[in-house]
């Protein structure tokens, strides 16, 4: 079986909000026209919040809940509407002050408060794993691409700063990356070679658990997204154009039981290590 995760966190919380929306107003006995009329928009718009399409606005929710008879629930749901408005923050916007502020969106403190560590990635070295070298050409590419200024050098040093939370005994990272990882070159073969040593090396740390998924092999799932979750309170997710964060306790369930079933086709330890040595380059 294979089974996709979407990294539409935001989205998924819209449709969350929507089901709490639909159930108010099937409590109040009324059909999505009714509702309609009683708050003066087209049904559709109606059918749209419902379903997650389009999310309400307070007006909205405090116009639903009236109508419904529900008020006393009209603060907790414009309280969620923030989380979700929340939980989808704009790359644009925050690189307008650089690479170092996207790096910001996970703050060392978040780091500093987890205790276990639950990281997969599909197609890149985790940054907590990374040379210098290669977070620069990574994040290169990105300030090109996201037309952001070229703070390169501060963004890898906050990368770096970041690092030093692997040197704390009493915290524990279970990492799970794909051979793809493995295989995909930011910047050049020496570059990718060192990183691969890296990781090599890193991997033996008594708190860490490096587990690799082969390529052509048979699996349960496939991810669709790298996500990071902290303890059991946050999953961040990266996509091109934005930094998702999920905080709902339902969803935080579900991304803990797909790293569970990725663990299960990953190999670790020595076997794990022969995999990053045959992907590693040969020095020009």
């Amino acid at each position: 079986m294979t089974t996709n995760l979407s990294s539409s966190a935001a989205k998924q919380a819209r449709q969350a909000l929507g089901q709490r929306l639909r159930d108010i107003r099937k409590d109040a006995g009324l059909t999505a026209r009714a509702l309609a009329e009683l708050t003066a928009q087209h049904y559709t718009r109606i059918s749209k919040i419902e379903n997650g399409v389009q999310s309400p606005t307070d007006q909205d929710i405090r116009d639903w809940c009236s109508a419904c008879g529900a008020q006393t629930q009209t603060a907790d749901l414009i309280a969620t509407l923030r989380a979700v408005e929340s939980a989808y923050l704009e790359y644009r916007r925050q690189s307008r002050a650089g690479m170092k502020r996207v790096l910001g969106a996970h703050t060392l403190s978040r780091y500093d408060q987890t205790t276990v560590f639950r990281i997969y990635e599909h197609n890149v070295i985790p940054g907590l794993f990374q040379t210098s070298d290669y977070a620069a050409a990574m994040l290169e590419f990105w300030i090109d691409f996201l037309n952001t200024p070229n703070d390169v050098d501060e963004a890898v040093a906050i990368r770096i700063q970041r690092q030093k939370v692997l040197n704390q005994s009493r915290k524990r990272f279970s990492v799970l990356i794909e051979e793809q990882a493995l295989r995909t070159w930011f910047g050049t073969a020496e570059t990718q070679a060192d990183q691969l040593e890296h990781l090599i090396e890193i991997s033996t740390r008594p708190n860490i658990s490096l587990g690799v998924i082969p390529l052509m092999s048979e699996r349960q799932a496939v991810a669709s997204a790298g996500f990071w979750i902290f303890d059991d309170a946050l999953v961040a997710l990266e996509t091109p154009t934005a930094s998702i964060e999920v905080t709902q306790p339902q969803e935080i369930h579900l991304y803990t039981r797909m790293f569970d079933i990725l663990k299960n086709s990953a190999v670790y330890g020595n076997d794990a290590r022969e995999l990053i040595r045959a992907a590693t380059p040969s020095r020009p």
